[in-house]
């Protein structure tokens, strides 16, 4: 056991409060701050009463928490702890203490900030990172705005690490000022405190808003210094175009040490910044809060060009400071490190600014890249605050890599699972609404890809991606794969959307089951655009960016066992089965040099779930057979080797190991999923 029933008033009352603070950004970012309650419940050993801190566990984000979040802990025994204690220069063995304080098992892991809720003497405790908090928080002036703004109901405490000491330190404030509802902790954010869960978060928000209210009535107009010519955002649709065409770059210069899954965003608040003339400056200092830095790395890529700029002089200019950048990450972690530092994690940006287009934010996947993005966005609204009272003063270089390099964060990261084997990569797949696309799609999502379903039918492609999750698992896209203009615009958007794209899928098809004589030359060329154009299309738009992200990458075709069989009635789709199966040889040399592989799969029966044989192929192959319809699945299945039907599904099987790590020697490889057919045989 690890709780009391959910039942419990303290724990129903502190879920309440964590999910109101955490469901506005501003009171806190996503998976930021932490919140507790203490409150007494029935030891089921002793039968007997006992003092607990419900607090929330490491990682665990206030808006969603439920009950399975909430470290649960013993009281008296975790303030034993101060008797313990061995002082701040091995403060970090007290993370490990805590464990000697679980009740039951424990719930969630506790985080880092668990002293600060258990010691300072207040039932109910919120630590939170609001901009405007943290906008005091690192004004240089910060503790006499405190003063200023709060007067002595709020108590500044100055800059120190997270951790045991910070506990110690609160609760010492706390009990020296009884009339204080809280405290600014200075380059990081707010503790607020109070005897009911509903003053608590009274006190939480009358800090966050008393804030919010003293910069806008007191805070400069133009905290950020005058708008520089020809830095604004460009007009939405040129924007979003130069950022489709810098995406492919940005990603690979983010990927050079570990694949990345992108996030782009053009909001005003972050063009409005690249305007202004203390951007670059600002953006120097980088971020303060440790929960900013941590996710965006301690400070952004900027590229020093006017919006104007070309996109070929912008790329040449970002992979130039791009060595500049890993060279400074470099110097700055050889400043800092120590002999039991962890290794460097890497030295490429997370955070990557174009003046007049917007910011693309990256991560090992999609809602990582998200977050950073908002974190970024985030602390923006920190400078403004801090620069429209005072002076942008962040944590040193020194404090900041104290907390990256953490042996506690390392130590977190190490407990990570191990990533999926299609995790960080980004899927393209089209005719993805239906059939074999569709079941390609949801193979390639289980799998950990971020996945683009591209379909003519653009609503359909839309009810397809939300079946897969969120818009950080996948999202559905128009595409009409027969015309150019409209394949370009679909890869913009997967660009937009992900960062980039590293596999992709040739599925949409169609067929027409006539003769020779019966095939028109409008049946030949629908089936040839659709399919044989449209692989081309697609592969072609999909290389420019596979080329340019330079991380490799997969190609598949989904082409047919009519591509090398000669079956009755079949003229122009086997034909242009055939055009795609050669396409595979032909891209899988061109490609190879950029650690492109391209494979086919060539399927054979997949009656179930098919759109194409839903739309009149299958009565006509009945016909052709002289079967009924509904036995058309069976009799594919019985003319086999295997006599065992084929479904969708094997087809994304073949895909999923294709494109895994087991096969990653393999190019240019065309795989029967057929159930054997002799006549198919590929020699």
């Amino acid at each position: 056991m690890t709780t009391d029933a959910p039942t419990n008033p303290a724990v129903a009352d502190l879920i309440a409060r964590s999910n109101r603070l955490g469901s506005d950004p501003k009171n806190t970012n996503y998976a930021g701050g932490n919140t507790s309650a203490k409150g007494t419940a029935t030891d089921p050993v002793t039968g007997e009463p006992v003092e607990l801190l419900w607090v929330k566990g490491s990682g665990g984000d206030l808006g969603t928490l439920e009950e399975k979040g909430l470290a649960v802990l013993r009281l008296d025994r975790m303030r034993a702890l101060v008797n313990v204690y061995p002082g701040i220069d091995r403060e970090d063995e007290m993370v490990a203490a805590f464990d000697y304080c679980a009740h039951g098992s424990g719930g969630a892991a506790p985080s880092i900030d668990t002293a600060m809720h258990g010691l300072v003497d207040a039932a109910h405790v919120d630590h939170l990172h609001p901009d405007s908090g943290i906008a005091i928080a690192t004004a240089a002036d910060g503790e006499e705005l405190t003063g200023k703004i709060f007067g002595d109901k709020v108590v500044w405490v100055p800059w120190r690490r997270p951790g045991f000491q910070l506990g110690l330190d609160i609760a010492a404030i706390k009990k020296e000022n009884p009339q204080a509802v809280g405290c600014v902790l200075g380059g990081h954010g707010i503790t607020a405190w109070g005897d009911t869960s509903e003053e608590s978060e009274r006190n939480s928000l009358w800090i966050i808003d008393t804030a919010a209210a003293y910069i806008a009535e007191n805070g400069k107009a133009d905290p950020f210094g005058a708008v520089r010519s020809g830095y604004e955002a460009l007009p939405e649709t040129e924007r979003r175009e130069k950022a489709a065409a810098l995406a492919a770059t940005i990603r690979g210069i983010a990927s050079h040490d570990a694949p990345m899954v992108g996030h782009f965003t053009d909001d005003a608040v972050v063009t409005d910044f690249l305007a202004s003339e203390k951007a670059p400056s600002l953006g120097a200092l980088g971020t303060s809060c440790p929960d900013h830095f941590l996710r965006t790395k301690v400070k952004p890529l900027i590229l020093d060009l006017p919006a104007d700029a070309s996109v070929e002089d912008s790329i040449a200019r970002l992979k130039e400071l791009h060595e500049a950048y890993r060279a400074d990450y470099a110097a700055y972690y050889d400043a800092y490190a120590t002999d039991d530092s962890p290794a460097m994690r890497g030295a490429d940006p997370l955070i990557v600014l174009v003046p007049g287009v917007g910011m693309f934010s990256y991560g090992k996947n999609k809602q990582t890249a998200r977050v950073a993005g908002e974190f970024y966005v985030n602390a923006i609204n920190v400078m403004r605050g801090a620069e429209a009272l005072s002076t942008y003063a962040p944590i040193s270089d020194e404090e900041k890599f104290r907390i990256e390099y953490w042996a506690l964060e390392e130590a977190k990261l190490q407990r990570m699972p191990k990533p999926k084997t299609h995790a960080g990569r980004i899927a393209f797949v089209t005719g993805a609404a239906s059939g074999i696309g569709k079941a390609i799609a949801t193979r390639l999502a289980a799998e950990g890809a971020c996945v683009v379903i591209a379909d003519l039918d653009l609503d359909k492609a839309r009810a397809a991606a939300a079946e897969l999750g969120s818009c950080d698992v996948a999202i559905g896209v128009a595409a009409n794969v027969a015309d150019e203009q409209a394949v370009r615009a679909a890869m913009d958007q997967a660009l937009l959307a992900f960062g980039g794209v590293d596999l992709v899928v040739n599925n949409a098809g169609l067929s027409l089951s006539k003769s020779l004589l019966e095939t028109t030359a409008a049946d030949w060329d629908l089936q040839h655009d659709v399919m044989a154009k449209g692989s081309f299309l697609v592969s072609k738009a999909a290389a420019k960016a596979l080329i340019e992200q330079g991380l490799g990458g997969d190609i598949v075709y989904i082409s047919s066992k009519n591509s090398v069989f000669a079956g009755p009635n079949n003229i122009a789709y086997s034909a242009t089965k055939a055009d795609q199966a050669h396409q595979v040889r032909l891209l899988a040399v061109e490609l190879g040099e950029h650690g492109v592989r391209v494979n086919g799969i060539n399927p054979d029966g997949v009656v179930r779930g098919s759109g194409i044989f839903a739309g009149g192929w299958g009565a006509n192959r009945a016909k052709t057979y002289g079967i009924d319809e509904s036995e058309l699945g069976q009799f594919y299945a019985n003319r086999t080797i295997l006599k065992r039907e084929v479904v969708p599904e094997n087809v994304a099987d073949a895909v999923y190991v294709l494109t895994g790590p087991e096969l990653s020697r393999t190019t240019g490889l065309h795989i029967p999923v057929d159930s054997g057919v002799a006549q198919a045989f590929v020699r």
